[in-house]
Order: C-alpha cells, then sequence, then structure tokens
C-alpha cells in the first residue's frame, strides 16, 4: 500500500517502547506468514483427512490469500485513519481464531472458513507491523536496514512453517484404532494450536509497542473497494467453482459475468476519483505495465508449483507430511538466505536483469518438474520424493531473485511522486498471482484429470459386470473422490441403489465387485491426476518463460538502481515471501 512507502508523513506516539514495537512487529509478520504457508504444505493432508473434492482442496489453498488480496489496499489506510497498534491489536486477534477455528476444523468447509478468517487476520499484520516500525525509522538508510531485518522474519516465518507442519504430524498423531481407519488425533492440529499461541503472544508484546498513525489528507474509498473486492471474490469463486462444475455451468458463467461488470465499474470508479486506490495513468508508462503483467503471471507460476506439488506429494503419492515439509523448506529457504545477496543485485546491477534470471530459474524448474511421472506412491512406482528437491531449489532461487527485482523494477519507471502508489499496486498484482495459482492450477489439473479418467474408468466398471445406469452414475465421481473418499463413494452408491428399489442381495453384489476393483480404479484415478499436474507444472514453466521474454522490453534507463530503490524493493521482497 502507498502508506507502507510514504511513512515520512507519520507521527509515532511519544508513548511505548521502541524495542517493544520492533519486537512486537517481528513477531507479528512471523506469524502472519507461519499461518500463510500452513496450508500450503498441509494439502495433501488436508485431501486424505477431509476426503474433500477438487473444488474443496482448491478453496482451503485460495482462501486464505483471497483474505489478504481482496483488502490489499485498504488495511494500512485504516492504520493511518485510526492507529496502528488498534489495527495490530484486531489482526493478532483475528489470526487467534483463524488458528483455532483450523486446529478444530472437522469438514472442508469449516477449514475453508478458518482459513478466510485466518487470511484477513493476516492480510491485516503484513502492512501494519511494516507500518510501525517504518514510522519510528525516518532515515532512509536505518529504515532500509530495519525493514531488511522485517524481511528476515517473514523469511523465517515460511521456513518455520513447513517444519512445524511435518513436525506435528510425526509427532502429535494417534493413529486410529485399525488398518483405514480415521486417526484419533491429527498431530497437524498442534501446528494452529502453536500458531494461536504466538497470535495471542503477539497481542501482549504489542501493548509496551508505540503508536502512530497518518491520518491527513487519508480517506477511504469506500465505492473503488467493494467494487474491487466483490469483482476478484466472483472471478475467482467462478473458477473454483469451475474445478467441479465445469466452465459452462450457469454458476460459473454467472460469477465471471458479475465479476467482470464489477471490475469494470472499479475502473470507471477509479477513473473519477479524487483519491482513488490505484492510479490507472501509471499504467500508460509501458514499463510499468509489462512490471505488472510479469507480477501476476510471474507469481501465477510459483504458486502454482507449489500447489501442485503439495498435491502431487502429499496426496497423491501420500508422502509423510515432514517430507511434504523439507521440500517446502526448500522452497522457501532460498528467500530467507539470499535477502543480502538480492539487496545487493538489485542496488548495483539494473534489477530488470535479476528479474529475468529469476523467472528463467522458475522456468527451468517448472518444465523439469513436468517431466517427473506423478499420481502413485513410491513404493508402486512413483517418483521418490527425493527426486523434487533439485528443481523445487531452483524455484526457491528464481523466487527469491524475482520477488524484490520486482518493485525496484515497479518504482524506477514511475515519477517519485508515485512511488508509493506504484509499490502498492504491484503488491496488489503480485498476490492476485499468488491467489491464482492454486485457483487455475486446479481447474487445470482436475479438468484434465476427470477428462482422461473417463475412458479407463468406464472401462473397469464394465468389466466388473455392473448394470449400465450403475455404471453412469459412478462415471460422474471425480478422480479425488475415489482416492480421498472411497468408502464415502460407497455408502452414496448403495444409499441411491438401494433408494431406487434394487434388492438389497443385488446391491451387496455390486458393492463387492466395486470392491475387488478398488485398487485398480484408484490406480487409474491417480495416474489420471498425475497427468494433470504435470500440465499445471507446463502451464506454469511457460508462464514463467512468458514472463522472463517481457521483462526484457523493460528499458534499461527505467530499471537503472534509484537512491531509495533498495529500502522500497527489500519491504516489497518481504511482503512477498509466502
Amino acid at each position: 500500500m502507498s502508506q507502507r512507502n510514504t511513512v515520512q508523513t507519520s507521527a509515532a506516539s511519544s508513548r511505548g517502547s521502541v524495542r517493544a514495537t520492533f519486537v512486537a512487529a517481528y513477531s507479528a509478520v512471523t506469524l502472519a506468514q507461519i499461518t500463510n504457508a500452513l496450508p500450503g504444505a498441509l494439502n495433501g493432508t488436508f485431501a486424505v483427512e477431509f476426503r474433500t473434492s477438487g473444488a474443496g482442496l482448491t478453496w482451503i489453498a485460495g482462501m486464505f490469500m483471497m483474505g489478504i488480496v481482496v483488502f490489499e489496499l485498504s488495511w494500512g489506510l485504516l492504520g493511518d485513519l485510526f492507529g496502528r497498534k488498534r489495527l495490530l491489536y484486531i489482526g493478532a486477534a483475528v489470526s487467534v481464531a483463524g488458528s483455532v477455528l483450523a486446529a478444530l476444523a472437522s469438514t472442508t468447509e469449516m477449514m475453508i472458513a478458518a482459513q478466510a478468517v485466518g487470511g484477513v487476520g493476516a492480510g491485516i499484520l503484513f502492512p501494519i507491523s511494516l507500518s510501525m516500525i517504518a514510522a519510528i525509522t525516518p532515515d532512509h538508510r536505518a529504515r532500509a536496514r530495519v525493514i531488511a531485518t522485517w524481511a528476515g522474519f517473514l523469511s523465517l516465518g515460511a521456513v518455520i512453517s513447513p517444519i512445524l507442519a511435518g513436525l506435528t504430524a510425526q509427532v502429535f498423531t494417534v493413529p486410529g484404532a485399525g488398518a483405514g481407519a480415521p486417526n484419533t488425533f491429527s498431530g497437524w492440529r498442534v501446528a494452529y494450536y502453536i500458531a494461536a499461541g504466538i497470535a495471542v503472544a503477539v497481542l501482549i508484546l504489542a501493548v509496551r509497542a508505540k503508536d502512530s498513525a497518518a491520518a491527513e489528507g487519508r480517506k477511504v474509498d469506500l465505492p473503488g473497494q467493494f467494487t474491487l473486492a466483490l469483482g476478484l471474490i466472483a472471478v475467482l469463486f467462478a473458477t473454483v467453482q469451475a474445478v467441479d462444475a465445469g466452465f459452462g455451468s450457469p454458476e460459473v458463467i454467472g460469477s465471471y459475468v458479475a465479476g467482470g461488470v464489477l471490475l469494470a465499474l472499479f475502473v470507471v470508479i477509479e477513473s473519477r476519483s479524487r483519491q482513488p486506490l490505484i492510479h490507472l495513468s501509471l499504467f500508460k508508462n509501458s514499463a510499468y505495465s509489462i512490471t505488472g503483467v510479469v507480477a501476476v503471471t510471474g507469481m501465477f507460476a510459483f504458486l502454482a508449483v507449489c500447489y501442485s506439488t503439495s498435491v502431487a506429494v502429499g496426496g497423491l503419492a501420500l508422502a509423510e507430511a515432514w517430507k511434504v515439509g523439507v521440500l517446502f523448506v526448500f522452497i522457501q529457504g532460498p528467500a530467507f538466505a539470499f535477502i543480502p545477496v538480492v539487496g545487493w543485485l538489485i542496488h548495483h546491477v539494473a534489477p530488470r536483469w535479476v528479474l529475468t534470471a529469476g523467472f528463467a530459474f522458475m522456468a527451468v524448474s517448472a518444465y523439469w518438474l513436468s517431466t517427473f511421472s506423478l499420481g502413485a506412491p513410491e513404493a508402486f512406482g512413483g517418483t521418490p520424493w527425493t527426486a523434487f528437491l533439485p528443481p523445487l531449489l531452483l524455484l526457491g532461487i528464481g523466487f527469491a531473485l524475482t520477488v524484490g527485482s520486482i518493485t525496484a523494477v515497479a518504482i524506477n519507471t514511475v515519477p517519485p511522486q508515485h512511488i508509493g502508489m506504484a509499490s502498492a499496486t504491484t503488491n496488489l498484482l503480485r498476490d492476485l498471482g499468488f491467489a491464482l495459482g492454486p485457483v487455475i492450477g486446479s481447474a487445470i489439473a482436475f479438468g484434465i484429470g476427470a477428462a482422461v479418467f473417463a475412458g479407463p474408468l468406464a472401462g473397469i466398471l464394465g468389466g466388473s459386470g455392473l448394470p449400465a445406469n450403475a455404471a453412469a452414475g459412478l462415471a460422474q465421481v471425480p478422480p479425488l473422490g475415489y482416492l480421498s473418499g472411497w468408502d464415502g463413494v460407497i455408502a452414496q452408491f448403495s444409499g441411491q441403489a438401494l433408494a431406487a428399489g434394487a434388492p438389497g442381495q443385488a446391491v451387496d453384489g455390486m458393492v463387492q465387485a466395486l470392491n475387488s476393483a478398488r485398487q485398480q480404479i484408484q490406480g487409474s484415478a491417480g495416474a489420471s491426476l498425475g497427468r494433470g499436474f504435470q500440465m499445471v507444472y507446463l502451464v506454469a514453466g511457460i508462464a514463467a518463460t512468458v514472463s522472463a521474454v517481457l521483462t526484457l522490453f523493460i528499458s534499461a534507463r527505467s530499471s537503472a538502481p534509484a537512491a531509495n530503490g533498495v529500502a522500497e524493493a527489500t519491504e516489497e521482497n518481504a511482503e512477498a515471501v509466502i
């Protein structure tokens, strides 16, 4: 947001401790990033535990980011108007609620609701924690150092989260009494209880922190905020629903139309507003427009790879949660380790070259992963989880190079008075790319998976001797349903058959035939979804390649390092790590 970069007008309260302010802010951003990254490391676990559909899994993965994106441009403004310390309290309290709800979730719907609450809490903590420390650090060089430290704590949260998910799942899980029985207690829930405890600690630490605000000349653009938020929600809702319902369903088409109308209305409102959320004139600058495009396409590529890896390794290959956690450390670790390197590169090298190199690394990683055999556990011929480590390390390096460079280029392509707005708009576009990664990735993977699965499933069901009408009903079950919810599929099938008047003995025979074909059906379902996720990796590689090529058209002059560019870019790097 603009106030993240134009804090010179902020007035810090004389009350409170400077040290307590830094500790509270650093703890808050670590908390926000832990809760942000937890679903990515647990997607496979959620697929098995909640027996969720493709759309449900997508909502779990994307809802947290949606909670951040739709109000991206307003939280910091509200902090300016009403006091940042107050907003920090609210963000921490909402994070407590979201983490506890996630820990208690027993269904897909409960987990989706928990992610929505947690996303709002993190969406408040990210900008407010940064604004609080920037407000008490007026010197540009000193501010660059404290922002770099803030970035380090955010990156630390990204590294802690997958380790926390894996360790708690490994140590605290109490298996069910028999083979295939649900867990008596799932250890991953402890990770969310720990997050709730950290949020309570943030509330306590914030008591002695300094307050600050910058209300002069600030005004909430309610029409712009509501049309933007509702438009984004409608578009994202349509894309998620298309995973199960298809792109031709009335609700999907209607949601896309509503989203398009709302976003068009947002553009009209912003073009006439005296204090808009986004200055649309920024996009008349071709260099800035290119940067905005690659912020979406490049970060989409990154999150699509992350989401696909989580589901393919944790959900399809059934790898333990700690193994998925290790993979995500390889993805997130470079963003933490390379902060000094990236800061030096942005300051001494034209950021567009750093940006191009980073997207190239991401493209190589995605293309490499697209060649892997997916959809089966390692014991049954699937790709070993350790094979994912080298390409994911490349992905992490590429991400570390790109997130800071995107803003460095953006702020150097606009006049000085527009730097804050340029960074704010780039933040929004980048986070939109993050939200689209799992949403579009799911639509591709589960759509292709269902299409590929249809033929083999029809052959298997036909060979099992099932009546044609029974086979037709079972053919509508998506492949993930057979993998993560076999017992539910069988129960629904037998219940419908009995309700239709089929004799009990006949229904028992059909159920026995299905159970006999279970291994064959599930093997085909896994292989079909594996094909789908291979395509997601390929699409992500193409998106990263396009991003790398587009950055070559940014003029060298417009991307040259600026005097205060390091502070701005480091801030963006910190906000973007996930």
